[in-house]
């Protein structure tokens, strides 16, 4: 177990920032002391990788972080295997390692940064997949009692971008490991974001793609409009796609026939969020030494030496462009901590 003070907290926007007190625990049983030693009430902020985090300030409290490690097959027989793994574990490793081993619905998940554990409390998604399509549960830690609590995948609260973890039990539960069932047989999803011309693109025709094929199709999509946190301090993407009433995206098309949209069900329809906020000319464009990526009007950047609230003052800035433009209020994805 690694224990630290006044120690310098990871994320992926190269923000400086440091946490009063970091423990990184690499077994269940060192969680629940840390928690039961701890129990006098210190604020506590359980982080993965840092990868949808945007740190205003210094935390005061108490940052934990999991090193629990470990890809277990617990059952492998018919169509599907069911895997347990531990939630310190780096998702794309995982992804890289089901398509190794012959274990598909992973593939469209490809390089998204950050940790299995976060990934099951954010849900994260794209190319048509969410990490919801293979959860079954989610094994958790309270960190007000250390008492182990096993959440089904009902019981998670899973919709776009959200779980019960962000919402009403948001900052109560550690996730340690995440249980998930994947296929035996390749069954690809293609018909989301550009894939297939990706894999035309690669000289792959996709009635014929391999498993390895689709993975690399995705990545190199990813590839040509994120930025690389380790060289442009990002977040990923940063706002949610906003899920609209169908009457507003209609009044959207009087002016903008072609606008991108996806059917959301229930009447609703999403737009996709890089489109507007390029609408109101904020793609490529630069607020002191934060920008919006000049590939992808979705992603936040720090060019340099950018705090947290500089970053945080461009997105008031988009979303107010947003808001005005188009009556829409766009919604940030990423967590946003200290004061």
């Amino acid at each position: 177990m690694r224990d630290e003070f006044d120690y310098p907290v990871s994320n992926t926007f190269g923000i400086k920032a440091k946490a009063a007190h970091f423990v990184e625990y690499g077994v269940v049983d060192e969680l629940r002391a840390v928690v039961r030693r701890e129990a006098c009430g210190a604020e506590v902020l359980h982080v993965g990788a840092g990868s949808n985090l945007l740190f205003l300030s210094d935390f005061d409290g108490l940052v934990l972080h999991s090193a629990i490690r470990g890809i277990d097959v617990e059952e492998c027989g018919g169509e599907t295997v069911k895997l347990r793994v531990g939630a310190g574990v780096v998702w794309d490793a995982l992804v890289a390692h089901c398509v190794a081993h012959g274990w598909h619905g992973l593939e469209n998940l490809s390089l998204i940064p950050g940790e299995v554990g976060a990934a099951a409390v954010q849900n994260i998604g794209a190319y048509g997949a969410e990490a919801k399509d293979v959860i079954t549960a989610v094994e958790t830690v309270d960190l007000r009692t250390g008492a182990v609590r096993v959440f089904d995948v009902a019981e998670c609260g899973y919709a776009y971008r959200k779980s019960v973890f962000k919402t009403d039990l948001r900052g109560r539960y550690a996730v340690t490991h995440v249980r998930m069932t994947l296929s035996r047989r390749f069954s690809p999803d293609l018909e989301y974001g550009g894939v297939r011309d990706a894999l035309r693109l690669a000289g792959v025709e996709p009635e014929r793609v391999t498993p390895q094929q689709l993975r690399d199709a995705i990545i190199s999509i990813r590839q040509a409009k994120l930025p690389d946190p380790k060289v442009q301090g990002n977040a990923g993407s940063f706002f949610m796609n906003p899920v609209v009433e169908r009457s507003v995206y209609e009044r959207i098309c009087d002016e903008f026939p072609a606008v991108p949209h996806y059917e959301a069900g229930e009447g609703n329809v999403k737009i996709p969020a890089g489109w507007l906020i390029e609408q109101c000319g904020w793609k490529g464009r630069a607020l002191g030494p934060a920008a919006v990526h000049d590939k992808q009007a979705l992603v936040l950047v720090n060019l340099g030496g950018a705090t947290g609230q500089d970053i945080l003052r461009l997105c008031e800035a988009v979303r107010s462009d947003v808001r005005e433009r188009f009556g829409i209020e766009l919604c940030p994805e990423v967590n946003m901590i200290g004061k």
